[in-house]
């Protein structure tokens, strides 16, 4: 197996975790870096496991989704609320956690799909990194 990675950086979002008994449980945001490791079996004809100016698919997806959005976990039970209030005011996502865990994990199931489809299944991504902020980070890697 060959790898390879992309880092996307400075994606600035907001999050909040709703259970968190500290200031984590207030909206607050962070600058991010989404680093996706690439797999394949075989390279292509150029020998890359994928070619890095061919991801612009994957860089739009960000820019539609998380660029300045606020995330919410799906079971937090303000979202709803500041949804129907404020919800004109900022660019919401939501997802089952917003943890660095949960959107590695959430993103894997974004992204893996799609550079599948892109590459007709040849290139799988193998593991999701996010940072927040450079100073924390949590990984990802499916069974």
């Amino acid at each position: 197996m060959l790898t390879c990675s992309k880092t996307y950086r400075d994606i600035p979002f907001a999050h909040r975790q709703h259970r968190h008994n500290g200031h984590c449980s207030l909206i607050h945001g962070h600058n991010w870096a989404i680093t996706l490791t690439f797999a394949c079996q075989k390279t292509d004809a150029n020998g890359f496991v994928v070619d890095f100016g061919d991801l612009k698919y994957l860089k739009t997806w960000i820019a539609q989704n998380l660029d300045h959005a606020c995330l919410f976990n799906e079971s937090d039970p303000e979202s709803e609320a500041l949804l129907a209030q404020f919800g004109h005011l900022f660019k919401a996502y939501i997802l089952p956690n917003t943890s660095c865990e949960g959107l590695a994990q959430h993103l894997h199931g974004v992204f893996n799909p799609m550079v599948r489809a892109q590459t007709e299944d040849r290139v799988w991504v193998t593991q999701v990194e996010i940072e927040e902020d450079s100073k924390n980070s949590a990984t990802y890697l499916p069974d």
